[in-house]
Parts: structure tokens; C-alpha cells; sequence
């Protein structure tokens, strides 16, 4: 009876692991498994694609007004780096947010341009709502693959 219940969270254990990989990007070839961008995590890559980064976006400039920089490193410190962000996709996603009337933003110094702080709009508190529920089962799964896969290996 032990063998078959060590055999069993065995197999919840490897189906775990199956199952992240499906969801980060598909490492195996079967059908329907694209491969992950190159040079790219398939993890942090579905994190990317799973609306994760405006969640995360727009509840820091919840928080208060931001500027992308910041952003990038608040996103890299909040994520113990698993979510790193660069100028190229930043910005451009601030720009996207803004176009978009979910958040606005203001200049430092408007004759100088330097810093851009954004604040959260009435919209964007409102797609900051819907983000937070869709996003949550997707983050929900992520955690439980990874304390399955730690328990697998470590034993915990």
C-alpha cells in the first residue's frame, strides 16, 4: 500500500511537471507545442503572454506614479528576477497602456523630458480588476506545479 501511494504522487508529481511545461511554452515537440522563443525561459515567457506584466504594470502605478525604469526594477525585484523587463518591452507597454486611456502619464519636467510618471486612470483601475481575476488561476497553477516539483525533488 505504501509503494502504491508513493507510486501514486509520483505520477501527480510527473503529470505536475508535464502540466507547467504545457502551460510555459511546451518544451516537447507534440502537437500544438510551440517552442520557446530563443534565449527565452518558456516560464517567464508565458508569463509574458498571460497578461502578467500589465497586471503587474498597472498595479504598481496603482500604488502611486511610476516611471518605467522603476517599473523595470520594482517588476525584477518583486520577481526575484524570474520576470526580468527591459527598455524594449517596457516602453513600449507603457505607450500601449497609455493609447489605451488606462493610465496616464506626466513629465518630470516637461521642458527637459526626463522622467515619464504614470498614474493609474478610472479604466485602467477597471482592467487592473478584470487582469487581477483572469490572471490569478493562470499564477495559481504556476505555484502549485512548482511546490509539486519541490516536493518531488526535495521531499517537502
Amino acid at each position: 500500500m505504501a509503494t502504491e501511494s508513493k507510486r501514486s504522487k509520483r505520477e501527480r508529481s510527473r503529470a505536475a511537471v508535464r502540466d507547467t511545461v504545457a502551460h510555459a511554452g511546451g518544451l516537447g515537440k507534440g502537437e500544438g507545442a510551440a517552442p520557446p522563443a530563443r534565449g527565452q525561459d518558456p516560464l517567464s515567457g508565458e508569463l509574458r503572454r498571460r497578461d502578467v506584466l500589465p497586471l503587474l504594470v498597472l498595479h504598481l502605478i496603482a500604488a502611486g506614479p511610476s516611471y518605467g525604469n522603476q517599473l523595470m526594477e520594482r517588476i525584477a525585484g518583486m520577481t526575484e528576477g524570474v520576470l526580468t523587463v527591459n527598455p524594449n518591452t517596457m516602453y513600449p507597454l507603457l505607450r500601449k497602456l497609455e493609447a489605451a486611456g488606462l493610465i496616464e502619464g506626466d513629465w518630470e519636467h516637461p521642458e527637459r523630458r526626463t522622467r515619464r510618471f504614470y498614474s493609474i486612470t478610472a479604466a485602467g483601475e477597471e482592467e487592473y480588476a478584470r487582469l487581477r481575476e483572469e490572471v490569478r488561476p493562470f499564477l495559481d497553477s504556476v505555484a502549485r506545479s512548482i511546490d509539486d516539483i519541490v516536493g518531488e525533488v526535495f521531499g517537502a
